[in-house]
């Protein structure tokens, strides 16, 4: 059996209505466990690679992966396993903290995460000189996941990923949408916006994109690494210009690779997408006796505004109530703000409104919420506990302030990494 996600659950487990809730959400961690997907869909047999329903031969050929993001690491020791001694060589780069991931043939390279470093051009050089190596026979399988933007910097010169981290920052005090900021993104990196189908070609490259992005419009993904990117540099500085942001010095705007034939041996498959938790969590909660609404796998909106929405909503709906989310929310952050993330943030603000009998639970299907927490529960039991600790929700909120409050409460979700990134996911139920 499957060791639990959510490693605070007992201490978590108060009233039913917070035991369903963190039983539904286990099962969607565990239906995009990219490890468990990929023993699921990737099989060898002869000389055939089998993906799902695709075939590919396999006979002669060189065969490299490649894993970016937050899955990467998972995804490596699942490809040595199917793959064994036809695997030539790859390189993961992920930023799981853990220390030890007894690899064989696949190099792992820890980057760091939101923010670009020195660590993540040092691992993105060592992936385009493999991809450098590739012959038109060869055969390359790549695993794409989130968080790949920032492991994917590069420039001439490396000092300017501090510069690129500053822009960054920036960009997200403003507000803006992960679109808006990979269309920046994918021009200021030769890696992303194609760049990697770029450096492979002309092997054969499969991509297994794992969608954080709401929509899955998976160009977005790790800025679309190996998809032939439409945007433009005038995309990029329209973004820059609607939230009046200068390009850090040194940083220009380059063109992405487009020439078709660097994506006519690509084969770019959504493996994993939050529509896959959002169904499993949806069977969870019909077996615990909810009638069950996927309200919209796409959310986006200031957090603590689409919080207060949901609740609303929460209101209107019958008893034995089941309301699932997915999406990215963001955070419109004030000088001198804390810390904290955007889940923790919209129950943190759902509760100035929640009822007796309802229950929001946003949380981060890698399990951080730009912290070490996953999200947290908002409910009636939250309030006593700040009652008890003397503590004003409004306060907190005021100074984006979240993780302090749940650290203090004591109704944080924690997970540590979870291997796996399909955007976050949003529980609310009403009793």
């Amino acid at each position: 059996m499957m060791e639990p996600t959510i490693r605070n659950s007992e201490a978590l487990a108060k009233t039913e209505l917070r035991r369903d809730a963190l039983a539904i959400a286990e099962a969607g961690f565990a239906a995009v466990q990219t490890s468990t997907a990929l023993h699921r869909e990737l099989r060898v047999e002869g000389e055939t690679l089998h993906i799902g329903e695709r075939t590919y031969p396999i006979e002669n050929r060189r065969i490299y992966f490649v894993g970016i993001g937050k899955c990467a690491i998972d995804a490596a020791h699942e490809i040595e396993e199917v793959l064994g001694d036809r695997l030539t060589a790859g390189i993961a780069l992920d930023v799981s903290p853990i220390e030890e991931h007894k690899l064989r043939k696949i190099v792992p390279y820890i980057g760091t995460h939101p923010l670009p470093s020195e660590t993540n051009e040092r691992a993105t050089e060592s992936i385009l000189g493999l991809l450098g190596m590739c012959e038109e026979k060869d055969l390359v399988l790549m695993l794409i996941s989130g968080g790949g933007s920032t492991l994917l910097c590069l420039h001439e010169d490396s000092k300017l990923c501090l510069s690129e981290a500053v822009l960054f920052s920036s960009l997200t005090k403003a507000g803006v949408t992960i679109q808006e900021m990979n269309t920046v993104r994918k021009h200021i990196s030769p890696a992303r916006g194609g760049g990697l189908a770029k450096a492979a070609y002309p092997a054969e490259v499969i991509a297994l994109i794992v969608s954080d992005v709401p929509g899955n419009d998976i160009v977005h993904v790790a800025s679309g690494p190996t998809i032939l990117d439409t945007s433009t540099i005038a995309d990029a500085q329209a973004v820059l210009d609607r939230h009046r942001i200068t390009l850090p010095q040194g940083i220009i705007l380059e063109e992405t690779p487009k020439e078709p034939r660097y994506f006519e041996h690509v084969a770019n498959v959504l493996f994993l997408s939050n529509e896959d938790v959002l169904r499993a969590m949806q069977e969870e909660g019909e077996r615990r006796g909810y009638a069950v609404t996927v309200v919209d796998n796409r959310i986006t909106g200031e957090a603590r505004d689409v919080g207060q929405r949901i609740i609303a909503k929460l209101h209107e709906a019958p008893t034995r109530s089941l309301l699932l989310y997915a999406g990215e929310t963001t955070v419109t952050l004030s000088d001198g703000h804390g810390k904290g993330g955007r889940n923790q943030e919209m129950a943190l603000a759902a509760l100035e409104t929640v009822d007796d009998d309802e229950l929001l639970l946003p949380f981060a299907s890698d399990g951080h919420d730009n912290s070490d927490y996953a999200g947290a529960i908002a409910d009636t039991t939250t309030c006593v506990h700040a009652e008890e600790k003397g503590i004003v929700p409004a306060d907190y909120l005021a100074g984006h302030r979240s993780y302090d409050f749940f650290s203090t409460t004591g109704d944080a979700l924690e997970t540590g990494y979870t291997g796996s990134n399909v955007s976050d996911l949003i529980i609310a139920i009403k009793h």
